[in-house]
């Protein structure tokens, strides 16, 4: 039997031990080691963090490949030549949402991929490979998503909250589609869901065919073609609008005869144009216009779509300015539309979002200074009664009334005009207001006779609407203030502002396309020259932050 000493220190000894155990048990166990390739990815994204290490470094381009790598322990994420495969069917297939493959390294991608297979490729070409891949994936996903442009770069009055995105949410998506074999899928869903956007899709397809057939035949200049008479250019013309899917009729001849005199008359509408079925100078011009500049028109628009269609939900006004028309939604549909007048050219309707909040009826409208600069004074100077045939007052700085007599109307300071209330008003007889710093609003007119043309660019820059009281009655959403109710209180010749229960969202938008019912895409006259800029935007490449200076090598 062990002595009592001895009992005690092997008492100790396995005290020790029992300590030792649980103290090893508490500490983690050991992250295996990274494997060369994620040794290597992870090299190069701490070299990429350093060189970005300033208060802007989660604005840099490639943040989003750091984060990625760095939530997955530097785990390569193309291995799978599947995962591989869909991820370049997806890139190559974003052309057809007018965007360049090539922004996204596809032709380079293609040329390393042999790395997979390449037993001699060294950790280094691996881990190359892998973070161009996801930086093609994330950055196209994310163009997809809310446009490739920032249209803020293009317009100062652009105010529309872009698409929502949450990057955590947005690499874990990524990570699932690689894990479920899913890349492709994943980038349909990062489109816009709205069917509009399918529709310009179709229309771009649909125009690339023609092209890719040698496009549509010039049409030879001449005397108008009208309808009953024969001349070279018919087949020309029926061949032209048969490309792009106008029912023109069996026949083959020379002979301009009814069924094409329909299909041109369809045609003019869709362009913006008199439809007189009369093949004039701006028919034929219009009818000319090369295919590839329609595709291009097509591909401006789709990147419009990506800034927008997700701001189109529930209730809302649209004011579409280069289509000249106006639209209330309720739970995304049209309900109501109705043709406007906007800002011409050198006074151009801004592009802005915001709420309308009140109504005025029976306004009174203050001259604003570059009316009163450019348009006003020089009536008033050739004709000093042209106020008084307008109702028009002279005011001082206070408000208080001046005879026009006393005024130097060679040299006026410190006056305002404003026009009284009633039906010669320059704002009609009604409108529509909601915040913003442009002085602009919809409102009624009494150049009603405009409203035939179908271009109809004719503001200084406010909206006329041709149907306002209609408008009022969906914005006022009230029985008090039903069709009849507005019309009495604007016969009092009051003026009266009237609240909405609920400010209404409004969008004023440019689309230089219209969408038909049937599929077929009309192109409208791009009045303010808004296309070329974000064309010339949209072409300029984009450089993978994750591509070496040198790439002559796999």
């Amino acid at each position: 039997m062990p002595s009592k000493p001895s009992r005690v220190v092997h008492a100790i000894a396995l005290l020790g031990l029992l300590l030792g155990a649980a103290v090893h048990a508490q500490q983690p166990a050991a992250e295996p080691p990274l494997s060369p390739v994620a040794e290597q990815i992870r090299e190069r994204v701490e070299q990429w963090r350093g060189a970005h290490s300033d208060a802007d470094a989660a604005k840099a381009p490639g943040d989003a490949v750091a984060d990625f790598y760095e939530q997955n322990r530097f785990a390569p994420a193309w291995t799978r030549p599947g995962d591989l495969d869909q991820l370049l069917a997806a890139l190559r297939d974003v052309a057809g949402d007018g965007l360049d493959p090539e922004d996204y390294g596809l032709g380079e991608l293609q040329r390393r991929r042999v790395v997979l297979d390449d037993p001699q490729a060294t950790p280094q070409q691996r881990a190359q490979f892998d973070l161009l891949a996801t930086d093609a994936c994330l950055a196209a996903l994310m163009h997809l998503y809310r446009g490739k442009v920032d249209p803020a770069t293009l317009d100062t009055h652009w105010n529309f909250d872009p698409r929502q995105l949450d990057q955590a949410q947005g690499l874990k998506a990524v990570r699932d589609a690689l894990a479920q074999g899913a890349v492709g899928p994943l980038f349909a869903r990062a489109r816009p869901q709205n069917p509009l956007y399918g529709q310009l899709r179709t229309a771009l397809a649909k125009l690339r065919e023609v092209a890719v057939q040698g496009g549509w035949p010039p049409l030879a200049d001449g005397p108008t073609l009208k309808p009953g008479s024969r001349d070279p250019r018919v087949p020309a013309l029926r061949q032209r609008l048969q490309l792009v899917g106008y029912p023109v009729g069996g026949s083959v001849d020379d002979l301009y005869d009814p069924a094409l005199e329909a299909a041109l008359k369809q045609f003019q509408r869709e362009q913006y144009l008199a439809a007189d079925g009369h093949l004039g100078k701006a028919t034929l011009a219009a009818l000319n216009v090369p295919v590839a500049a329609r595709i291009e028109q097509l591909r401006a628009n789709l990147e419009r779509a990506r800034w927008l269609l997700h701001q189109l939900q529930g209730e809302f006004v649209v004011v579409d300015i280069a289509g000249y028309q106006v639209a209330y939604y309720r739970d995304g549909k049209p309900v109501w539309r109705s043709r406007v007048q906007v800002g011409k050219p050198y006074r151009s309707t801004p592009v802005f979002k915001s709420k309308i909040t009140y109504l005025t009826l029976n306004p009174t409208w203050t001259v604003p200074p570059t009316i009163l600069k450019n348009d006003i004074l020089p009536k008033v100077r050739k004709n000093p009664a042209y106020l008084a045939a307008n109702r028009i007052r002279v005011l001082d700085g206070q408000g208080r009334a001046l005879s026009p007599a006393s005024v130097n109307w060679a040299n006026p300071r410190g006056i305002v005009l404003r026009q009284d209330a009633g039906p010669g008003n320059s704002l009609g007889r009604l409108v529509i207001r909601f915040p913003n710093d442009y002085a602009v609003y919809l409102h009624d007119t009494p150049h009603q006779e405009l409203f035939a043309n179908e271009q109809r660019a004719n503001s200084s820059g406010c909206i006329r609407v041709e149907r306002p009281r209609e408008l009022a009655e969906l914005l006022l959403d009230d029985p008090r203030w039903n069709r009849a109710g507005i019309d009495r209180a604007i016969d009092t010749l009051k003026t009266q502002t009237v609240m909405l229960r609920q400010p209404v969202p409004l969008l004023l938008a440019y689309w230089t396309v219209d969408l038909r019912e049937d599929g077929r895409v009309g192109f409208r006259p791009d009045v303010y020259q808004r296309d070329p800029p974000l064309l010339a935007a949209l072409g300029r490449p984009r450089v993978s932050p994750w591509l070496p200076a040198a790439t002559t090598q796999p």
